[in-house]
């Protein structure tokens, strides 16, 4: 079975790679001459291709960027998928984004969803919750003058190497031409779960619960992140991820060794 991961080089794609090791995996990433928007070098790319695997991002994180490159990298894999004989498309997408909360990129998402479920093409969509490793552009994205606001949903999230593991699961499997999800062991109201991991790592920022605090430029509720009863859920507990940016925040601040 011919595997080919676009977007093989980024945060999953090169967790996915490394678990696949084994398997006649064809990684296809930008930085290796292959565009999925414009489609150069695609259908080389996916020649002879049994599963594709999509887990792209856009290179800009403007909205209308995102939802320009989903569009037209969707459109292409989707048929050249279809030309090079594939049976099954696999598709790495978020949690919510059928809740039609007010952001943007979950909209772009969204729509990315509908081309493939309509394409006629055997397909899984995995939709995952926020990755355990995303918490620093959480923080980022919600701070104005010095402090992080954000409201006070619940969050659920899932560490990318679980992200992983699911994703190798659902590869090596039949279609389900459905929806799948998948969540971490542990819930948490967003602010906490950005403040725990802020602190971890000597972020000084102050993280405030602000019920008017938007999530991405949009407004949602308090289970909008929320995964469904039948996700599937990872093993990673937060305290690891916890451990791993205390040991990372020392690492940055130790001196270097005098030279003899």
């Amino acid at each position: 079975m011919r595997i080919v991961l676009v977007g093989g080089t980024g945060r999953i794609g090169s967790r996915v790679a490394a678990k696949l090791l084994g398997h006649d995996v064809v990684l296809v990433a930008r930085s290796m001459g292959v565009d999925s928007a414009s489609g150069a070098g695609l259908r080389e790319a996916l020649s002879g291709a049994d599963v594709v695997v999509d887990v792209t991002r856009p290179p800009a994180s403007e909205p209308a960027a995102a939802d320009a490159f989903f569009r037209r990298s969707t459109a292409n894999l989707l048929r050249e998928g279809r030309s090079a004989g594939a049976g099954h498309h696999v598709a790495l997408t978020i949690v919510g984004t059928r809740r039609r909360p007010d952001i943007r990129y979950y909209a772009a998402k969204a729509m990315q969803e509908r081309l493939i479920r309509g394409s006629g093409m055997p397909y899984t969509l995995v939709h995952a919750t926020q990755f355990f490793e995303f918490v620093g552009e959480i923080a980022d994205a919600a701070t104005a003058g010095g402090s992080v606001r954000l409201p006070r949903a619940l969050v659920q999230p899932i560490a990318a190497d679980d992200v992983a593991d699911a994703l190798v699961r659902t590869i090596l499997a039949p279609p389900v031409n459905d929806d799948v999800e998948i969540a971490g062991p542990e819930r948490f109201p967003l602010d906490d779960f950005v403040r725990q991991a802020l602190v971890a790592r000597n972020d000084s920022r102050l993280v405030l619960a602000d019920h008017r605090a938007r999530y991405f430029g949009g407004r949602i509720g308090m289970r909008t992140l929320l995964p469904g009863p039948h996700a599937a859920i990872g093993t990673t507990r937060f305290d690891t991820l916890l451990a791993e940016l205390r040991t990372s925040a020392v690492t940055a601040i130790s001196p270097l060794p005098a030279e003899l």
